[in-house]
């Protein structure tokens, strides 16, 4: 790829080439080949005791975390000089999406992997991380984070556990609680987020076996059974100041730092499920007859496998859009960051991309649901019989709109994120707006669309429109209340979640079409079908959005204005989307599995 950098939030103000990004069809041989030694791993000890990890063996998901530390799956994200690979964020993207296959033991590797041990990777002094990364790399001890208490979900700074320096100095006493903690039942280190003299939110590194330090007893749970998620007691329990991560008082820094890597990684592993959910739907709709053929010979199965599929694709382009995005940050940080600093590079590298972070979290959480729901669909009543794997992908899938911030939430971050950027001239969101205006006062007539995916192309542009359009008017209409109409901003924040799709398809798309050439069209017919599919189906969705917003900040001849605008950026030909998903579905049901 070039060295194209867009800075976050970017997309909404400025179109990118198809070479600035990052897709699956730019894998190394390497890269490959640490995905196959991943499932390989998963097909030779996961898939054959799948039973025993489901039905919650606190020895076995350790005993195969440690298997799977020994091949260096745990330490992806740890610096080589601490006994990890260190490699880059494409790699462990790709990492986590495979892995994800492995159901709550996925979940399990990714607590650790991820959150538990990056902030003390990023956040660490060189003791703490010559102390506790080595271990951590390979699986000897497990790592657990605890930010969440009964009272605080969503308002994590509202966290009532404390923490007070001893007499001597030399210890903090933590006291109260966590609730819903990821591998409590068996983890070693645990990151735990307290008040010190109830006021200076503070990160501290919690050893098992420290005095007054207690788990309490498994939650029985809906989905991810075969995970641990227990509570955590605090009585007076001694931590050396030594344990103290990163700063007093700065602790909100490395929990919503680390709160973004989660959400990034949970898209990669939504991912990895939507893939599987595919295989299991298609197989089953080929075998399954009914009224004498099989059930994937009816149009409306095939639509389904095909939504399904076009969603995981367009997720699939954003998600290693974004890696690569995060890639060549901390390329570009490396020219004036110190190696001291190698943790800190990689915070404001993905920092910078929050906004992204918070779109995959929420378009990946929402695209497994469809998917899993869509595949009990497919099996009809075995479906909903635990047998069949689709049952248990539609349990787990619940939490993720749950977890690393709720999907409300992140919802109201994308545009709230933006306006800061905005009004610190991280981007020019105002300037745009304002040419915008100037544009609308123009006519505008359609351009031709002769070439592969110039209309879709053009849709886009005209999203990133409407966006600013709306977006302009509830900034002059609201003001600082912009960020009390939920609503408002919740339209807002779909918006951007629909261009970042559709731009990210498209993108990809075309990089492939380039790649083979306009006369070799057999490569690359399924992704232009996907793409002009879901281009026309999000561009619906636009167009609803915008008119949701419109009708709250405007009234009467002023609403009328608006709308007449909205209807000239929404002009363009009709896809048949009916034809184009019986092609896609035909591949799917073909391969039974997920196609490009």
């Amino acid at each position: 790829m070039t060295e194209t950098i867009r800075f976050g939030g970017r997309f909404v103000v400025e179109d990118s080439v198809p070479e600035s990004v990052v897709t699956p069809e730019d894998f190394t041989d390497e890269q490959r080949m640490m995905a196959e030694a991943a499932l390989q791993f998963m097909e030779s000890e996961i898939t054959p005791r799948d039973a025993e990890l489901e039905a919650l063996n606190y020895g076995l998901t350790v005993e195969l975390m440690q298997k799977a530390g020994e091949l260096g799956l745990l330490g992806a994200d740890v610096p080589e000089a601490y006994g990890g690979l260190g490699l880059d964020k494409v790699s462990t993207t790709l990492l986590a999406e495979t892995l994800a296959r492995a159901s709550s033991f996925a979940l399990s590797v990714g607590a650790h992997t991820g959150i538990g041990t990056l902030p003390i990777v990023f956040f660490g002094t060189p003791a703490q991380k010559q102390a506790y990364l080595p271990a951590l790399a390979t699986g000897e001890r497990i790592a657990a984070y605890c930010l969440t208490e009964p009272a605080s979900g969503s308002d994590a700074l509202g966290a009532k556990t404390t923490a007070k320096l001893s007499a001597d100095g030399k210890h903090y006493v933590l006291n109260g609680s966590k609730l819903y903690i990821t591998n409590a039942g068996f983890a070693d280190i645990f990151i735990v987020y307290a008040k010190v003299d109830g006021e200076f939110f503070t990160a501290f590194i919690v050893e098992k076996g420290m005095e007054g330090f207690s788990v309490g007893p498994e939650e029985h749970k809906m989905g991810i059974k075969g995970s641990s998620t227990c509570p955590l007691y605090f009585e007076d329990v001694k931590v050396p100041v030594a344990n103290v991560l990163g700063e007093v008082g700065k602790g909100h820094h490395i929990a919503f730092n680390i709160l973004n890597i989660g959400r990034f990684k949970l898209g990669a592993a939504c991912l990895g499920t939507s893939k599987e959910t595919i295989e299991l739907a298609s197989a089953y709709a080929n075998t399954r007859k009914q009224f004498g053929r099989a059930i994937s010979s009816y149009p409306l199965i095939g639509a389904k496998l095909a939504d399904m599929n076009i969603r995981t694709f367009v997720l699939e382009s954003m998600v290693y859009r974004t890696a690569g995005w995060i890639d060549g940050m901390l390329r570009m940080l490396e020219a004036d960051e110190t190696e001291a600093k190698d943790g800190m590079r990689a915070v404001k590298a993905i920092s910078e991309y929050a906004i992204e972070c918070s779109i995959l979290k929420v378009f990946a959480s929402e695209t497994l649901d469809f998917a899993a729901d869509e595949a009990v669909q497919i099996h009809g009543g075995y479906g909903y019989i635990r047998e069949y794997k689709v049952e248990r992908i539609y349990r787990d899938s619940r939490i993720n709109r749950i977890f690393e911030g709720t999907n409300e939430i992140n919802r109201m971050l994308i545009p709230g994120t933006l306006m800061k950027k905005a009004v610190k001239g991280e981007l020019p969101l105002l300037r745009k707006v304002r040419a915008l205006q100037a544009e609308l006062m123009q006519p505008m007539p359609l351009p031709p669309f002769e070439k592969t995916l110039s209309k879709e192309s053009y849709r886009v542009q005209q999203a990133k429109k409407a966006f600013l359009a709306v977006g302009g008017l509830a900034v002059q209409k609201l003001g600082q209340r912009l960020e009390q109409e939920q609503e408002v901003l919740c339209s807002l924040s779909d918006l951007m979640i629909q261009i970042f799709a559709m731009e990210s398809a498209l993108l990809r798309t075309q990089k492939l079409v380039k790649a083979a050439g306009e006369a070799d069209t057999a490569k690359t017919e399924n992704a232009v079908a996907m793409t002009a599919v879901y281009v026309q189906e999000a561009m619906e969705s636009v167009d609803s959005l915008a008119k949701r917003a419109l009708a709250a900040l405007e009234q009467g001849d002023g609403l009328q204005m608006q709308l007449s605008v909205l209807k000239k950026l929404m002009r363009a030909p009709l896809t048949d989307t009916i034809a184009l998903k019986r092609e896609i579905a035909a591949r799917v049901i073909g391969s039974e599995q997920y196609v490009v």
